[in-house]
């Protein structure tokens, strides 16, 4: 598989815009027929109120670590390239990128394929927090129903985390994170 030397994966999280053409920069490889890539933005509305930015939190080491083993897991079901996850932390307007995911291949199944397989891992295992703010001057903390720590998934906890500013709820639940060895 892809594991072989020269292929490579970029994880960067950060307080800044995202480049995206950096990130799809960066798994370019002349030996790759294919360049898929995600980009997830700031939308302006959700479920009837109107939102003004969103604001990420993360455990920041955690969260690298995490990027890193998706990547490596995605190696482990396709053959790719490069592998590249950017990811923004702190407020994001409207419109602009919170995630960019970007793998190369030599065929376009295997990064299309890869690319919706990164994007559903990190938002169900990378402890990265959102929180929606809305022009009445309100805001929430949303939980990835998807997440492996969401209460949806009680049955498999062993600690409840909580973004680093809201130490106690998101959305008015306590966040539980699975154990790691299930």
């Amino acid at each position: 598989m892809a594991s072989g030397s020269g292929r490579k994966d970029f994880v960067r999280l950060s307080h800044e815009p995202l480049d995206v053409m950096a990130c799809l920069d960066c798994v370019k490889s002349p030996a790759a027929g294919a360049i898929s890539s995600f980009i997830g933005t700031t939308r302006d509305h959700f479920e009837g109120q109107r939102v003004l930015k969103l604001c990420y939190e993360a455990y920041e080491k955690m969260a690298e670590r995490e990027l890193y083993s998706l990547l490596r897991s995605l190696r482990d079901r396709w053959d790719v390239y490069h592998a590249a996850v950017y990811h923004r932390l702190g407020e994001v307007p409207i419109g602009e990128a919170s995630v960019v995911v970007a793998v190369s291949s030599c065929h376009r199944k295997e990064s299309l394929e890869a690319v919706t397989y990164a994007i559903n891992t990190l938002k169900a295992t990378v402890p990265i927090w959102k929180k929606e703010v809305y022009d009445d001057g309100d805001s929430a903390w949303k939980e990835n129903t998807e997440c492996n720590w969401s209460v949806k998934h009680k049955a498999n906890v062993s600690a409840v985390v909580a973004p680093p500013s809201e130490p106690q709820k998101i959305a008015g639940t306590p966040v539980v994170v699975a154990d790691s060895a299930s």
